[in-house]
């Protein structure tokens, strides 16, 4: 587990005896040159080993690159990693993310005190740069293990890890703000690998409402509230489960007392079997992470509440069980949503679009929010469309999809625009009632982010359908688990740069 990692800073030390793991660039002042400034500050014979043993591998410094010796003659250290950064100049945020991934990787469970310098010929690495490396050795660190019996070696896990700076004060105070991050996303990442009998909608509002330690409002409704305010299309999905529906509204105050809210509205179906439309068995064991969205929307309240976010924001989450039963929603059904719209049950596995729509409207009503940014593991053909590298962005506008888009390349949680038109609506035009849950075979993600906005109104607005990046969610050098918390770091870099007052 990622708390089974204990990191600190501290300020260069006089002397480089004692270091794990080192930095090196590459470009006109890197290379050999960087390694041979490193080499110099090593007492001989460890400075000339470095420099030899970087000629005989060809190590230059290139990003990616690593030298690894093992119990170094003159240092009494296992082992002594060196990192190739690249030409450091050009490294973004995301990039010292990733090398401090990058370094978790290569260190054993059993690796105890590790010290890192971070330190570079020519080059200041920035207390921001610091606090990344260290948010990166946390996410990587991560792993979900708490149904293993089997017992780990007593020392494993335990990582003390040093990152030596220029300014230790000021690293401490960058990752600070970081630290709350990583930790929303470590929450995020629990609650889409928990199994669904164990993360029940009541259990995970439980859970949501642990937020309040941490100075966020939560008020959580269940289904006699539902019942009373109308969400009929939210409550229509859940009816064939024995567990009770929830929703569950989070709001973090750090903004000006009158301005408005910026809201975050995630798709919670805690397991979905596809109702009376049952999926098929292969890898239905998967769908325990249908409600990434709304773990996403917990993870991102907690990182905006330790980070003490200078915004209004509001989180909903809608949190239902989609089983097949006696009591279950058919095929053929007509449901009234609380906008008053009347939707026609085509397809019972059409379900989150359901919760969505009641929760987007319920939030639009209450809060007059500045926008409206929804999460949702929403559709198969999204998968089909993008794949897994980039989430699907639907949206009615320009400037919050170009927000989110930059967001995205600066946070590596990618995401693509795709259509949104008036055509696409006649594919949910229903004979029986004013829509129906599915628009067939063909351009299933956007009828499905078209059935959406008849319920956002005016209010600026986005869709995620992350199906392809919220669980079962793509590796990388900063995340080793199925359920990878994608969406939290996103959002809060969203905010933090366009939102915050």
């Amino acid at each position: 587990m990622a708390d089974s990692v204990k990191i600190s800073f501290a300020k260069f030390p006089a002397t480089l005896e004692g270091f794990s793991v080192l930095l090196a660039a590459s470009g006109a002042a890197g290379g050999r040159a960087s390694l041979s400034a490193v080499a110099e500050a090593l007492a001989a014979p460890a400075g000339d080993l470095l420099e030899r043993a970087g000629a005989a591998d060809r190590f230059e410094g290139k990003s990616g690159a690593v030298l690894d010796l093992l119990a170094p003659s003159g240092l009494s250290l296992p082992r002594l990693l060196v990192f190739g950064v690249g030409k450091a100049p050009d490294l973004r945020p995301i990039d010292w993310l990733t090398l401090g991934g990058s370094i978790m990787g290569k260190l054993p469970d059993s690796a105890g005190d590790v010290g890192i310098l971070l330190d570079l010929p020519g080059v200041e690495v920035s207390a921001q740069a610091a606090a990344e490396v260290a948010l990166g050795l946390r996410l990587r660190a991560y792993s979900f293990d708490r149904y293993k019996t089997k017992k780990k070696s007593e020392d494993a896990g335990k990582l003390r890890i040093t990152l030596y700076v220029g300014d230790d004060a000021a690293a401490k105070r960058a990752w600070k703000k970081r630290e709350g991050i990583g930790e929303g996303v470590v929450i995020a990442r629990d609650l889409v690998n928990e199994p669904a009998n164990v993360l029940t909608p009541t259990e995970f509002a439980r859970r949501a409402g642990d937020l309040a330690k941490v100075g966020v409002d939560v008020e959580v409704m269940g289904e006699k509230d539902l019942k009373k305010i109308g969400m009929r299309a939210l409550l229509g999905v859940g009816q064939g489960s024995d567990e009770e529906s929830q929703v569950v509204v989070m709001r973090w105050n750090g903004g000006k007392s009158d301005a408005a809210p910026v809201a975050f509205i995630g798709k919670g179906v805690v397991f979905d079997t596809g109702g009376i439309s049952i999926k098929p068995a292969a890898g239905m064991e998967d769908m325990k992470g249908d409600m990434a969205g709304a773990a996403c929307v917990v993870g991102l309240m907690h990182a905006l509440a330790r980070r003490k976010a200078k915004v209004n924001a509001v989180g909903v989450i809608g949190l239902v069980e989609n089983m097949p039963d006696g009591k279950a929603q058919r095929p053929g059904d007509i449901v009234t949503s609380m906008s008053g719209q009347t939707i026609e049950i085509i397809n019972t596995d059409a379900e989150g679009r359901l919760v969505l729509g009641d929760v987007l409207w319920y939030t639009k009503e209450r809060f007059k929010p500045r926008f409206m940014v929804n999460l949702a593991t929403l559709t198969g053909a999204i998968l089909v469309a993008l794949g897994t590298e980039n989430a699907g962005l639907f949206s009615n506008d320009d400037a919050l999809a170009a927000n989110l888009h930059e967001a995205g390349l600066e946070t590596g949680e990618k995401v693509w625009r795709m259509p949104l038109s008036p055509e696409y609506d006649k594919l949910i035009d229903s004979k029986f009632a004013d829509m129906k849950n599915t628009g067939g075979r063909f351009g299933g993600s956007i009828t499905a982010a078209q059935f959406l906005q008849r319920f956002v109104g005016t209010v600026p607005w986005a869709h995620l359908d992350i199906a392809g990046t919220g669980m079962s969610s793509p590796q990388s050098e900063i995340n080793r688990s199925w359920g990878g918390g994608w969406g939290v770091r996103l959002l809060d870099h969203l905010v933090a740069h366009q939102y915050e007052d």
